[in-house]
């Protein structure tokens, strides 16, 4: 899996920006088989920044209803990532 494939997008939200703000993390949706490790590698090599922490969760489907049919949504991984105190992204 390179790079590319591993970083789906960045996640803009309030929560987001706020913790981009104060803590220095960045939110990302990324492939639901990348590890820690990969999700690191391709943030570096990407941003050009230091990574300090990965923190991942798996986020499942909600369930959803349109007429009669029953259906989910698609399940994603999302991953937080702690930089180092010099380093910023610039989303925007």
């Amino acid at each position: 899996m390179d790079d590319y494939n591993v970083i789906i997008r960045p996640l803009i939200t309030e929560q987001g920006t706020h913790l981009a703000s104060t803590k220095g993390a960045y939110s990302f949706e990324v492939n639901k088989k990348a590890n820690k490790v990969q999700i690191k590698k391709a943030v570096e090599a990407l941003y050009n920044v230091k990574v300090d922490k990965v923190r991942t969760a798996n986020r499942k489907g909600k369930h959803r209803r349109r007429g009669k049919t029953f259906g989910t949504t698609a399940s994603w991984k999302k991953a937080v990532v702690y930089l180092g105190p010099d380093y910023h992204i610039d989303l925007f």
